[in-house]
């Protein structure tokens, strides 16, 4: 495989949560932290109609750590968040190292009506590459910026849903953290809330459709997530990125991680924070993808009200 290949695979691997950069899928994890979105605007009045504080709401009538938590697992949220997330993939390149990408993405959501929410949210990854061969240098910069909008009812009782367009623009600072294509695809969400429980996925594909350069992007994601809320804004999650790059041969054309962690939601003075911890094994990676992944995200979450 050429050396520019395999770098791309391995960058691809480790973007692991939503975003799908290279042609090899550079999936920055969709990790749904797209997640502050219609779930706060469905409890926006959850003081009752006397102005007494409901009991699901703190002594301050702000929300409570538990309903921070299932916001924050909720794709298609109406709060606006920031997620720093982090993602450790190894080992990667001849020495054995790590590639590590931040993907800073803000979530934010629009009230088009009574009807409908548009929940946004941009995807920037910065990371830093190990040497993918010897006598070749590492590399330190930006990928390729996704923007995905969702189309959600602002009300739902069950299901909770979101649909909309996916864009990747080719904003790399480098040739190996990028793809040189412009892209985009559709993407869908649907989850539903029983109890402590939170369940659903999230699916989205990307083609090219213009750039420079051989690669061509033909990409799969797929998200699946569960968790399971706790007390005290505690919760056990796992939400794997699985992904197919449709332009590879069928050996290196699937990344499929098992694993799962634990997060807490608190407040940090004022500001409620989600703080989460996961890690994965890829049972399925293609050549040149590191076997575990770790990642660790500070999510910003700014309720409304």
């Amino acid at each position: 495989m050429p050396t520019h290949r395999a770098t791309i695979l391995t960058v691809a691997a480790c973007l692991t949560t939503g975003l799908m950069s290279t042609p090899a899928i550079a999936e920055t994890a969709i990790s749904l932290d797209f997640a502050a979105g219609i779930l706060a605007l469905q409890e926006e009045a959850i003081a009752d109609g006397d102005g007494a504080t409901s009991p699901t709401t703190t002594p301050g009538g702000g929300p409570t750590a538990e309903q921070l938590a299932k916001a924050s697992q909720n794709p298609v949220a109406d709060m606006i968040s920031l997620p720093f997330q982090n993602n450790l993939t190894f080992p990667t390149g001849p020495g054995d190292n790590a590639l590590w990408v931040l993907n800073i993405q803000p979530v934010i959501p629009i009230k088009i009506n009574e009807d409908i929410n548009l929940i946004t949210r941009t995807i920037l990854p910065v990371i830093s590459s190990p040497s993918p061969a010897s006598g070749v240098s590492s590399d330190f910069g930006l990928g390729d910026l996704q923007f995905t909008a969702f189309f959600s009812p602002a009300k739902s009782d069950g299901l909770i849903w979101g649909v909309g367009p996916v864009f990747q623009f080719p904003t790399a600072t480098s040739d190996r953290l990028g793809t040189d294509q412009w892209s985009a695809g559709p993407s869908v969400v649907a989850l539903s809330m029983q109890g402590p429980w939170v369940i659903g996925g999230l699916v989205q594909n990307v083609w090219s459709y213009a750039g420079s350069g051989g690669n061509d992007v033909n990409a799969l994601l797929v998200q699946p997530f569960v968790n399971y809320n706790m007390t005290d804004g505690w919760y056990l999650t796992t939400s794997p990125v699985f992904t197919a790059n449709w332009k590879a041969d069928s050996d290196n054309r699937w990344t499929v991680p098992v694993g799962g962690g634990v997060g807490k939601v608190m407040r940090i003075g004022s500001q409620p924070v989600n703080i989460q911890l996961q890690g994965f094994y890829n049972v399925e990676r293609p050549t040149g993808v590191g076997e575990w992944n770790i990642r660790f995200q500070v999510q910003l979450l700014f309720p409304a009200g």
